[in-house]
């Protein structure tokens, strides 16, 4: 069964930081951009960091350039988020997802169940 578990989410106060990790299992996704979303309660899903699958080129959103940094290891078939500097507008259910890239979820066709980060002011 291919799939994607995020790990790493939890509460930190404002300023703080967290990491996150999403593994892949079912398939290699070295082929695949893998791309971090995040969805606030009341909230539409949006971008927040991605990294293609070839050249390791990453992107971000404005609202956390600087501050977060997206990895990947091909041999493990894992990502990871590293949040830094974090503020209660953060606060979100975040999710990894494997596509074809960009910044829209319509490119990314498979899905983790998200995990929770909340920040605290």
């Amino acid at each position: 069964q291919v799939q994607l578990t995020e790990s790493g989410g939890g509460l930190v106060q404002a300023g703080g930081s967290l990491r996150l990790s999403c593994a892949a299992s079912g398939r290699t996704f070295s082929s695949v951009t893998m791309g971090w979303f995040r969805q606030a309660p009341g909230k539409e899903r949006e971008f927040v960091a991605a990294i293609s699958r070839s050249t390791g080129f990453a992107y971000y959103s404005a609202s956390v350039k600087g501050r977060f940094t997206i990895s990947r290891d091909n041999i493990k078939n894992t990502a990871a988020l590293q949040m830094n500097s974090l503020k209660p507008e953060d606060t979100a259910v975040y999710y990894c997802a494997a596509g074809a890239g960009g910044t829209s979820r319509s490119f990314y066709d498979l899905w983790g169940q998200g995990t929770l980060v909340t920040v605290s002011s």
